[in-house]
């Protein structure tokens, strides 16, 4: 087992089978979904983001910190390439806002194929990403841990659906086009530069957990979901008590010399969202 192997089933607390079966991506997608958060960061910070396998590994395995899709399904798949799996990353184009004009193709997803049968992984769509990988086949409903997807298929498109309150929500559309290295970079460079990227004007920070719940945060607003009902919601009062609970709750490090960042950090970045009372003072 190569370094990287190891270092990243470390960062997952993993000590169970690692052979090419699906029994082992449906337990790794869910343990790199519970334990690698996702994150912006260092979009706001702001930090260029690196999408080659050494800038990946050393942002979200040894420095202990997450990202957003490009790199979490980068990572992902890196990981699942060196167990054995036949893994490519897909581009998509995130519908879930109903946008009116078709958006470009910001987001990173995973086509695992295994043993004739092809499945959607995907680690980095934030809350309301998979937390198991679903078999690629139009109209029919899966569960997660976390929720009910399906897929829906319209010649070469493929669309995304999550149930929420009863109804289907599209999240993104893609096809099986396999792209460039260069796409990515593409991608991930509009993302964190475009001036209307969601990324750019807020907070955003998801982790979910073995329960079926999971922990979302907006720039101060904190939520701990359970199954089907909240159990913890809060405004937090002050870049103090955002830190600790970007540290305790979602387990992301701070302390990295070069991937890590300070309270003061921190507060220069908040200074600048509305949503809190303090903020812009």
């Amino acid at each position: 087992m190569s370094p990287f192997l190891m270092a990243y089933l470390s960062r997952l607390g993993w000590n169970g089978e690692t052979g090419v079966t699906l029994e082992t991506l449906q337990a790794l997608h869910l343990a790199h979904n519970c334990t690698i958060p996702f994150e912006n960061i260092d979009v706001l910070l702001p930090r260029e983001i690196h999408l080659d396998d050494s800038a990946l590994e050393d942002k979200l395995v040894m420095a202990r910190r997450g990202g957003y899709c490009f790199e979490q399904n980068g990572l992902f798949e890196r990981a699942l390439r060196e167990l054995g799996f036949n893994v490519q990353s897909l581009l998509g184009r995130v519908i879930l806002a109903n946008p009116a004009q078709m958006p470009p193709r910001t987001h990173r997803l995973l086509l695992v194929d295994l043993g004739g049968e092809r499945w959607i992984a995907d680690v980095g769509f934030g809350g309301q990403t998979l937390t198991a990988p679903i078999r690629l086949l139009s109209d029919v409903p899966q569960q997660t841990p976390h929720g009910q997807y399906r897929l829906l298929n319209e010649g070469n498109d493929w669309t995304l659906q999550v149930s929420h309150h009863e109804h289907w929500q599209s999240m993104y559309q893609f096809d099986l086009t396999k792209p460039y290295f260069t796409d990515y970079v593409m991608g991930n460079f509009w993302s964190a530069h475009w001036p209307q990227s969601h990324f750019r004007h807020h907070l955003l920070m998801s982790r979910h957990l073995p329960d079926g719940g999971k922990l979302t945060l907006t720039n101060f607003s904190f939520t701990h979901w359970g199954n089907s009902h909240v159990i913890e919601k809060r405004e937090l009062p002050d870049v103090e008590a955002l830190y600790d609970v970007i540290q305790q709750r979602f387990g992301l490090g701070v302390d990295s010399r070069k991937h890590g960042f300070s309270v003061t950090e921190l507060a220069a970045i908040m200074a600048a969202f509305e949503t809190h009372p303090e903020a812009g003072k």
